[in-house]
């Protein structure tokens, strides 16, 4: 354990599996930092992941981290920046095998360490055998009754396997599935050496960790409000100045696009969470404690995080293989939209054979044209047609085809936006629980020797009753407004929203406490189902965070079966905050007028 500074500056130079290649030298030139931290894995990569392995069994990581470590491993042992990362994914010894051929290329010498112990794919029917049975969060479904081919299985393993390395002397480490946020939580451990019951120091690491781990995003980037960010065009990626007590400031290196706010750590902080109790394998987070403070320009304070016990169980996230899908998109134009998309639709159903031989045959029409357009783009429309089966035949080019065969004997105006082409696998997410005793966890040496890693005793089975207990809260409406005024959500109100699995959330702040006041009353279950009629028929669970001036909404199934089964225009949820904030409601005049 390294001579304890008062601050430990860890830095993110990655916030997905295709983010900004420049981004680990921008932070390592930029300015004095301890850590280079970098998260590659979404649920949807595993997924990706697993589709690479099967070209090459040798791959199964992000190859990108490869490339950025030619770029920057010598001047980050240099200055004495240790690296630690998830790009492990579902092959981490590959990784670290990879990455000391390329070290020893370079004629450096780093110690490399690896994590091992999430990847539960061949323990799955032993454990159903122990009477765990994996059951879907959401859906309550035993795995027992799934019938697809399961291709990964994944534990979110925590920080206290980065801890040992470290103390291992190790100068990188590669992680595999460990959770967003531990990449954080393992060096602040490391480095002010707490103890595994430190719980209001570990969840304010996470926290931190939470707000970093998707880079830009928090300074900045996807930001409701991003016309008032400087230099968008290039931000800069976020650092976390960790602090003994486990409190942290989010800043990014001076002279760096962006903007670090307490709206944008607002923002990231309401991204893809669910209650207030947020759970890591080391600590349950407390969001409702979370204190936010402008200490400058640039600077945002995260103080009075609140932790729990350690849970008993463990997340897994496991991919199994849902079938086959293609798509194609039909233009329409001018007048008579619903028409023309109504005679598509009959036209491929029918020459599908009515669709009874697909598992699904679903078509979207979005509204893109405009009455009276200026130009030949502003009359369009999109219709898009997708099938799924089990058969790849069914789905590729008999699918694609059909479609393209409609050209010349169809609606006026007639073409594609793609030719025709094959169906393409897809996967499927299902979350599931699992005792931490039963999970392992690893530490490998550059030698080989393996350091058994022991999961954290939960002090008490802390269950998801809060967050179950959270979700009926409800502000009483407020009685007295004023005069309003019938404006976007959005000219007061920001938002952030993203998916997990099947489910998307929609976070939403406000800037001051009396707009807060107002949005914690206006915005019920009920006026939010009102304004987004998609998530009629479905669960939606509310939960204020009055400290944040925040709600989040999670609406359950929205998704359908997550992000690469999804068959919805944006199967992410991106753009789902956005559209909230589209949707003209009344607003009191005065909270308007006080923010101008």
């Amino acid at each position: 354990m390294p001579s304890n500074s008062n601050v430990l500056r860890i830095a993110n130079c990655s916030g997905f599996y295709g983010d900004r290649l420049a981004a680990a030298r921008e932070m390592l030139e930029g300015g004095e930092i301890d850590f280079l931290t970098g998260d590659y894995l979404a649920e949807l990569t595993m997924m990706i992941l697993w589709k690479l392995r099967q070209k090459d069994a040798n791959r199964g990581y992000a190859t990108t981290f490869l490339k950025q470590m030619e770029d920057v491993l010598g001047l980050a042992l240099e200055r004495g920046v240790k690296i630690v990362t998830n790009a492990g994914g579902l092959n981490p010894a590959g990784l670290a095998n990879e990455l000391r051929a390329l070290a020893a290329k370079l004629g450096l010498h780093p110690k490399i360490a690896h994590l091992e112990g999430d990847n539960l794919l061949d323990k799955l029917p032993a454990l159903q055998a122990a009477g765990h049975p994996l059951k879907h969060l959401d859906r309550g479904v035993p795995l027992s009754e799934l019938s697809g081919m399961i291709v990964s299985a994944n534990a979110y393993l925590g920080a206290w396997g980065i801890v040992e390395a470290l103390n291992q002397g190790a100068n990188v480490v590669i992680c595999p599935r460990v959770t967003d946020a531990s990449v954080v939580v393992g060096p602040a451990a490391w480095h002010f050496g707490w103890k595994r019951d430190a719980w209001d120091q570990l969840a304010g690491a996470v926290i931190a960790g939470h707000v970093v781990e998707c880079g830009t995003q928090c300074t900045g980037g996807n930001y409701a409000f991003f016309r008032e960010v400087p230099g968008l065009e290039h931000p800069g990626f976020p650092i976390a100045e960790m602090r003994a007590d486990g409190s942290s400031v989010i800043t990014k290196h001076p002279d760096t696009g962006g903007l670090v706010s307490v709206g944008t750590v607002s923002a990231q902080l309401l991204y893809e969470i669910d209650g207030p109790a947020y759970f890591n394998p080391d600590v349950v987070a407390r969001f409702d404690s979370i204190r936010l403070q402008q200490l400058g320009p640039d600077r945002v304070e995260i103080s009075g995080v609140k932790g729990d016990p350690a849970p008993a169980t463990i997340k897994v996230c496991i991919n199994y293989l849902g079938g086959f899908r293609n798509s194609m998109t039909f233009v329409l134009t001018g007048l008579d939209i619903e028409a023309k998309a109504a005679l598509a639709r009959e036209t491929l159903t029918k020459a599908l054979g009515g669709g009874q031989q697909l598992d699904a045959l679903e078509f979207e029409l979005i509204r893109s044209d405009k009455p009276d357009p200026q130009t030949n783009t502003e009359a369009c429309a999109l219709l898009r047609a997708t099938a799924k089966s089990q058969n790849p035949q069914l789905v590729g080019r008999p699918f694609s085809n059909a479609a393209v065969e409609m050209a010349l004997a169809s609606y006026p105006g007639f073409y594609l936006t793609t030719p025709p082409g094959e169906a393409n696998p897809y996967g499927v997410y299902w979350p599931a629980l699992v005792p931490a005793t039963e999970v392992e966890h690893w530490v490998v040496s550059e030698e080989g020797s393996r350091t058994a890693v022991p999961h954290t005793k939960s002090q008490n089975d802390v269950s998801d009753a809060a967050n179950a207990a959270a979700a009926v809260q409800q502000s009483p409406a407020v009685d007295s407004v004023g005069k309003t005024r019938k404006v976007p959500l959005g000219t007061l109100i920001g938002a952030r929203s993203g998916d997990k699995g099947g489910n998307a959330n929609v976070g939403l702040w406000a800037n001051d406490e009396a707009a807060y006041r107002w949005l914690a009353g206006f915005l019920t279950v009920d006026r939010f189902r009102e304004l987004m009629p998609e998530a009629a028929g479905l669960a939606i669970r509310r939960y204020e965070l009055p400290n944040m001036r925040s709600l989040n909404f999670v609406v359950v199934g929205l998704l359908g079966e997550g992000v690469s089964s999804s068959t919805r225009y944006d199967p992410q949820a991106k753009g789902l905050g956005e559209f909230l904030r589209a949707k003209l409601v009344e607003i009191p005049e005065a909270l308007l007028d006080s923010g101008k």
